[in-house]
């Protein structure tokens, strides 16, 4: 469904506002049509607008149109859609439209600093960036390369930020293909027709449809945060302009609370940490050696029994534990079958082992008592595991296991 309050031509792509002035926060315009995608949304065309539609790796800006919340702008054909949340009746003839400021210029500063990051990686090492994503928390690059160094990343991270400081100058300029040839671009260009240039003199000339502040220092500052192999190449992650405080102040928050925790001033925490994991490493082979003994006097005291069947029942005991207490009892006695239970925060959970002179399949027990307890398991003739639900107690699970063999 759509209405048409006015006809008018189409305009060029450069005449749109957030092409004229990318520092244009609020604008007025008159309503072209509205109408009703097929999926339910609704969506306003004006003669003109500062709203840039998702588009050139940048995301689309939101706002208000007479106080009315846009939620989403994209470009279809040769019109740019507002999708709006509120009434389309209310919205007539002379339209004020406002962009949510701060997330615009966020999406300007971090756009404008990948155009210098990126060019800083070609300066420096000819490792040109192969494509773009600009996220809500971080801005990431694939770099065509196979390794970065954290040399690399330093000097190119270094260079970013002294083309910011300089205060370089940020402007476009539309050109036409024979034009291209007159520029040092970084990178090659696919579109045809009119084509927009983002230019920092001296240092970068790229193809983007995407907005940017008007110069390099409004950038503010550029951080990486890490990289990761990425189908052959190297992604960077990074934060630009706001972002920067934002992740600092996040990690210093995280910085506090450890040294808070190890009671030490900040500067120290990475070596008073590096002490406490040796430390806890330390101790945790310790106790796992502890375990072991513990687990292999369980063992003999349960293979002193007479019986060929060894029983035992427990709380709290992992399945793990199970196993092992199970394995080496079966090798203290090879002509018995060991059956452990244990009875595990509300669930029932049990092993079944036997020993080198045994030939039953232990399968059977676990055939018989799993649908006791609702349960899941599984295992080989040798040893089998499960657990299920607590319908029974694990000294009647031991009953139930044992009653396979009628032993």
């Amino acid at each position: 469904m759509e209405t048409q309050c006015t006809k008018r031509r189409h305009l060029k792509l450069k005449e749109y506002l957030y092409y004229q002035d990318a520092m244009l926060q609020e604008f007025n315009a008159t309503v072209i049509r509205t109408g009703i995608e097929e999926d339910g949304r609704k969506f306003i065309v004006l003669s003109n607008t500062a709203f840039y539609p998702t588009g050139g790796g940048q995301p689309h800006d939101t706002g208000t149109l007479n106080g009315i919340s846009v939620i989403d702008v994209e470009k279809v054909d040769d019109e740019i859609r507002h999708y709006i949340d509120g009434d389309i009746a209310t919205l007539t003839d002379d339209i004020h439209g406002k962009l949510d400021w701060q997330r615009r210029f966020d999406h300007m500063q971090q756009h404008a600093g990948q155009h210098i990051l990126s060019a800083a990686f070609v300066e420096l090492f000819d490792a040109p960036t192969v494509s773009f994503h600009l996220g809500s928390e971080q801005v990431t690059i694939d770099i065509a390369v196979d390794t970065l160094s954290e040399e690399q990343l330093s000097a190119a991270e270094t260079r970013a930020n002294d083309i910011i400081l300089e205060n370089r100058p940020i402007y476009t300029k539309w050109v036409t293909e024979d034009e291209l040839s007159e520029y040092n671009l970084r990178k090659d260009i696919a579109v045809t027709g009119d084509i927009r240039l983002v230019i920092i003199p001296d240092y970068d000339y790229n193809g983007c449809g995407g907005i940017h502040p008007t110069s390099t220092g409004q950038v503010s500052a550029i951080k990486i945060l890490g990289t990761e192999k990425m189908k052959g190449n190297i992604r960077v992650s990074f934060v630009c302009g706001r972002r920067v405080l934002a992740e600092l102040s996040m990690r210093k928050t995280v910085l506090s609370d450890v040294a808070r925790q190890l009671s030490v001033p900040e500067i120290e925490a990475s070596t008073a940490l590096t002490k406490v994991l040796t430390a806890q490493k330390t101790t945790e082979k310790a106790l796992t050696h502890v375990k072991e003994e513990l687990l292999t006097f369980e063992a003999k005291a349960l293979a002193i029994s007479d019986s060929l069947v060894l029983a035992a029942h427990f709380r709290q005991r992992s399945v793990q534990e199970l196993q092992k207490l199970a394995r080496f009892t079966a090798t203290e006695r090879p002509d018995s079958i060991v059956l452990l239970a244990s009875e595990n925060e509300g669930k029932l959970q049990f092993v079944a082992a036997r020993g080198t002179q045994v030939e039953a399949s232990m399968k059977s027990i676990a055939a018989k008592v799993l649908p006791l307890i609702n349960g899941k398991g599984g295992g080989s003739d040798k040893m089998v595991q499960g657990g299920g639900e607590f319908t029974m107690s694990a000294e009647q699970l031991l009953i139930e296991m044992q009653g396979v063999y009628n032993i």
